[in-house]
């Protein structure tokens, strides 16, 4: 298969293909006389796979050593499910973080009044200062 065919297949762009093979996350193709890569059936798994952890939240380097993991015939599942239970505390952490930012903007949105004068508890509260209205530093 050509770069085209694979990124059809993968969802991936070629750019990002060509990205994860220059960072080493897959393994090289084979290249006919005329320099074009020829991709396998490894490489398209590879991709897919990439693809996919990139989509649920694993980082590039995360996804390199679950690369390796694919190829591990000596693998454990246990290895692997403790790496996803640890991204799954990963994201659980960071929704808490995003739920407080939103709970601080929507208490902030509540105490503007959102009318003509220039005095703006928003600012003010990230501004770190509660000064009087029209205060512009």
């Amino acid at each position: 298969m050509n770069i085209s065919e694979v990124a059809k297949k993968t969802g991936l762009s070629s750019k990002a293909i060509r990205f994860y093979e220059e960072k080493g996350l897959v393994t090289p193709p084979l290249r006919g006389d005329n320099g074009y890569r020829h991709y396998a059936a490894t490489q398209l798994e590879e991709l897919t796979l990439l693809r996919q952890a990139r989509q649920v939240g694993f980082t590039l380097e995360e996804c390199r050593e679950l690369v390796a993991l694919f190829h591990d015939e000596h693998r454990h599942s246990a290895e692997v499910k403790q790496r996803t239970l640890q991204k799954v505390a990963e994201i659980e952490a960071h929704i808490r973080d995003l739920q407080a930012m939103r709970d601080r903007l929507a208490a902030l949105a509540q105490a503007c009044p959102g009318d003509d004068s220039a005095d703006c508890p928003i600012i003010n509260d990230l501004a770190g200062c509660c000064r009087g209205a029209g205060h512009r530093g």
